[in-house]
């Protein structure tokens, strides 16, 4: 049998209202959306994928050299 516990669950009130957001606030939100530069945000991404790319080149020359030496 499960263990009851001791917090109490929290429920959301039956009269709550989504949250409305004004204008201008939307527009301050997306001209902060545009101002992020993702290539300096998310360089490691692109030395990642260049990692990836070596070892799966390095992996399918394996490959290929172990079918030529067993087959």
């Amino acid at each position: 049998m499960a263990k009851k516990s001791r917090r109490a669950r929290r429920r959301a009130p039956s009269s709550a209202q989504p949250v409305r957001i004004r204008r201008d606030e939307r527009a301050r939100a997306a001209q902060v959306a545009e101002e992020v530069d993702f290539s300096k945000e998310y360089h490691y991404v692109l030395e990642d994928l260049k990692l990836i790319g070596i070892i799966a080149a390095g992996l399918f020359v394996l490959l290929i050299v172990l079918v030529i030496v067993i087959g």
